[in-house]
C-alpha cells in the first residue's frame, strides 16, 4: 500500500509538505504542490477513510520531539516528560530530530497520522509552518528549551540570557579580562539570549565586545573543538571562556587539552547545561546548570492541562538558571 512517505519521496518533498496538500492548506508553493498532486496521481495514492474513521478518537500517546537525542539536557528532560504521563494514563514516544528540520518534519506529519493525543517539541529551527499544521489539526503542542515566533503555544524555557550573564559575570569577577564566548546557532532562540546575557555582562563590567573573542558554532561537539582551534589559531589570546552549551564544552575541552592550554591557568573555562562529570575531571567544570528534568515536568503538567482544557490561556514559564562554580573558572594566586 502506498504510504504518505512514498509520495513525499516521489515528489521530493517533506511528508508535512504532503499532508498540507492534501489537506487543502494553501500556503504551500504551487510547484511543490504540483508535484506532491502529480505523485498522488502516479502512485495511486488513496487516504485510508476506514483506518480515518477507526482512528477518530486520539490515541494514549505523546510524542516527543527533540533536537539532539545525544545531549544529556534532553534526556533529562525527557525523564520529566514522561513521568508525568505514564501518571496521567499516556505513554511517551521519543522522535530525534537531529537538528534536522526536514526530519522534525517528517515526524510532525507522523504525529498527525497516528492520531498522537499531543507533542511536546524542541524546534530544531524557526519554522514555524509544520508547528502551525498541529495546531491547525487540534493537536495539543507544547514548545520546549527554544521559543517560536508566532504561533500560540504552550512553552517551557529557562532563563538563558541570566544565566550566560552570571557566567561571565563570574569569569570578570575573577579577573579575566578578554573572555572569549562560542556561542550556538544565531537563528536560535537559546543561542541569541545566551549571547545576549554574554554582552550585558561584559557591557556591565565596563569591558568592550571583542569580535575576534566571539565564533558560533551548531550545538555540537565537533562545533566547539572547530570555534576553540579558530580561537587560538587566529591569535585571538582568550584569558577565559564561556562555551554556551554542553555539548561544545566538551569539543573546547578536547582542543584544549591537545594544544596543551592548561586550565584554568592558561584558560580558565565556564560551560553552559549540568555535565553528569563535571565534579569528575580534573580540574573540575564551572557550569551553568539548567532544570532539565523540571522543564520536562513542567511540559508534561502543561500538555495535560491542554488536553483537559482545550481553551485555557496560553501559559509561558520560565525557569531559573544556577551557576555552579568549580575550579575551571578560579583564578590561579
Amino acid at each position: 500500500m502506498v504510504t504518505i512517505y512514498d509520495v513525499a519521496r516521489h515528489a521530493g518533498v517533506s511528508a508535512a509538505t504532503v499532508s498540507r496538500v492534501l489537506n487543502g492548506h494553501t500556503q504551500v508553493d504551487p510547484a511543490l504542490a504540483e508535484r506532491v498532486t502529480s505523485s498522488v496521481a502516479e502512485l495511486g495514492y488513496r487516504r485510508n477513510a476506514v483506518a480515518r474513521n477507526l482512528r477518530r478518537s486520539r490515541t494514549t500517546l505523546w510524542a516527543v520531539i527533540i533536537s539532539d537525542v545525544e545531549n544529556p539536557f534532553f534526556t533529562a528532560m525527557v525523564r520529566g516528560v514522561e513521568d508525568i504521563a505514564l501518571a496521567e494514563g499516556y505513554s511517551v514516544v521519543l522522535c530525534n530530530s537531529d537538528e534536522n528540520p526536514e526530519k522534525e518534519s517528517n515526524y510532525i506529519a507522523a504525529a498527525l497520522t497516528e492520531q498522537m493525543a499531543g507533542v511536546i517539541i524542541s524546534p530544531s529551527s524557526n519554522r514555524v509552518d509544520d508547528v502551525k499544521l498541529l495546531l491547525d489539526a487540534g493537536c495539543p503542542v507544547v514548545v520546549i528549551d527554544r521559543e517560536l515566533q508566532g504561533p500560540r503555544t504552550d512553552t517551557v524555557l529557562v532563563d538563558n540570557e541570566h544565566g550566560a550573564e552570571l557566567a561571565t559575570t563570574h569569569l570578570v569577577e575573577q579577573g579575566y579580562r578578554r573572555i572569549a564566548c562560542i556561542g550556538g546557532p544565531r537563528w536560535l532562540s537559546t543561542a541569541t539570549s545566551r549571547h545576549d546575557g554574554y554582552k550585558r555582562a561584559l557591557a556591565t563590567a565596563g569591558l568592550p565586545l571583542d569580535p575576534a573573542l566571539v565564533r558560533f558554532a551548531d550545538f555540537r561537539e565537533r562545533g566547539g573543538y572547530e570555534a576553540m582551534a579558530s580561537l587560538l589559531d587566529d591569535g585571538a589570546a582568550p584569558d577565559a571562556l564561556f562555551a554556551a552549551n554542553n555539548l561544545m564544552t566538551v569539543g573546547a575541552l578536547e582542543c584544549l587539552v591537545q594544544r596543551q592550554q592548561a586550565i584554568p591557568s592558561d584558560i580558565a573555562v565556564v560551560g553552559f547545561d549540568s555535565i553528569p562529570w563535571a565534579d569528575l575531571i580534573r580540574p573540575t567544570l564551572t557550569t551553568v546548570a539548567q532544570p532539565a528534568y523540571e522543564v520536562g515536568r513542567q511540559a508534561g503538567q502543561l500538555l495535560t492541562r491542554r488536553l483537559t482544557k482545550p481553551d485555557a490561556d496560553v501559559t509561558r514559564i520560565v525557569l531559573p538558571t544556577e551557576l555552579q562554580v568549580r575550579a575551571s573558572s578560579i583564578r590561579q594566586a
